[in-house]
């Protein structure tokens, strides 16, 4: 089974011969527009595909390809922080609040989660906050030994903050704890904030690396494959670089 995640920077129905060329088993889009409001051969293309966004040109869609399928998962659920005075509701919150997850089921048994985390340096729970939410209100689910999360999370250790639990590197200790690994980091035997295989080029400027596309996966799945695409290739297309997973149970 061969998965690929792709933030593909806008404008998805235009570069759809290039993603093909990696004949993947399964698509996960990051900054795609909605097939169903675009045009007819990107809808012909997109098959039984899932799409979420926050407006009809960017969201997440997940794309099955060579005869597999995909079905969407209702992970719906809210947390709150307990132990607090505070009435503020900004200690709620709920899986429709944050930005933006899709959860799926490749073939009725391997259960994905795409992510494209949002937000920005100024939101206290920006980018790797919202994930750090969501994990709050979906660990059980989050815990089947089936489990992937794969996608762009606009986060790495480098960015850490002494003063906040949920940066990078808690949500990093967290996932594993429930049985969820960096398959990037265990093959290439990388320390996280070490990555010498950028994902992501800012302003596609070249000089400007970093590595902020992940693919969490559960133990079974860690004699599985993961590469980075090549800037030299990609880079025309995209700021971020797909990243191909390889699954052997």
């Amino acid at each position: 089974m061969k998965i690929t995640s792709w933030n593909c920077n806008g404008g998805f129905r235009n570069k759809l011969s290039e993603i093909d060329k990696l004949n993947s088993d399964v698509l996960v889009i990051q900054e795609c527009e909605n097939p169903a409001e675009s045009t007819k051969a990107y809808r012909d293309w997109a098959g039984e595909y899932l799409w979420v966004g926050d407006n009809k040109n960017k969201g997440i869609g997940v794309f099955p390809k060579n005869g597999n399928k995909v079905s969407s998962l209702d992970w719906e659920g809210s947390f709150s922080l307990k132990g607090i005075s505070s009435k503020s509701e900004n200690l709620n919150w709920s899986s429709s609040s944050l930005r933006l997850f899709l959860p799926f089921k490749i073939n009725e048994n391997i259960c994905v989660l795409g992510v494209w985390t949002k937000g920005s340096d100024s939101e206290v729970f920006g980018y790797i906050g919202q994930l750090w939410k969501y994990i709050q209100i979906h660990r059980d689910n989050l815990s089947s030994d089936e489990q992937l999360i794969i996608g762009d999370l606009n986060s790495n250790k480098i960015w850490d903050k002494a003063d906040r639990w949920w940066s990078h590197s808690d949500v990093v200790l967290e996932l594993e704890e429930i049985g969820l690994v960096s398959l990037y980091h265990h093959k290439f035997n990388e320390d996280q904030g070490s990555e010498s295989k950028p994902t992501f080029y800012l302003q596609k400027n070249e000089n400007k690396p970093y590595h902020i596309d992940y693919a969490f996966v559960a133990k079974k799945y860690l004699n599985g494959s993961i590469e980075v695409g090549d800037k030299d290739r990609w880079l025309q297309f995209s700021d971020h670089m797909p990243i191909e997973i390889g699954l052997y149970s």
